[in-house]
């Protein structure tokens, strides 16, 4: 098992690999990867069974976070401005989505525990 990782390594797998998510550590308990999302780009995901955390690496975009206890109280979502060193956590099951990406988005993700 690999213990120690570098984001430069990571990010020219990333790009080999042709896809906007790389998963590069898996372990029952958690899993990470590198998500990148180019400027102007749509982020396609749905909610997830486990929760998450967003570390950005670099670039700009905004984050709408949705739950339904939100909705309860009277608010819809929650929609922020996220930058280089932003951390973002988005409890299981809730309705996320990165827009507005006004510089290539890389961000670390970390789920726990193991994305399904």
């Amino acid at each position: 098992m690999k213990h120690f990782f570098k984001l430069a390594e990571l990010r020219n797998e990333h790009d080999a690999a042709g896809k906007r998510y790389l998963e590069f550590l898996r372990v029952p308990s958690l899993s990470s990867g590198i998500y990148v999302l180019p400027t102007e780009g749509k982020d396609p995901q749905t909610p997830h069974h486990q929760d998450e955390i967003y570390y950005v690496i670099s670039g700009r975009a905004r984050v709408k976070i949705t739950r339904d206890e939100n909705v309860a109280a009277g608010m819809t979502s929650e929609d922020r401005l996220v930058t280089t060193g932003s951390i973002i956590f988005v409890e299981a099951g809730t309705e996320h989505r990165f827009h507005s990406i006004e510089e290539e988005l890389v961000v670390l993700v970390i789920f726990g525990p193991a994305e399904g």
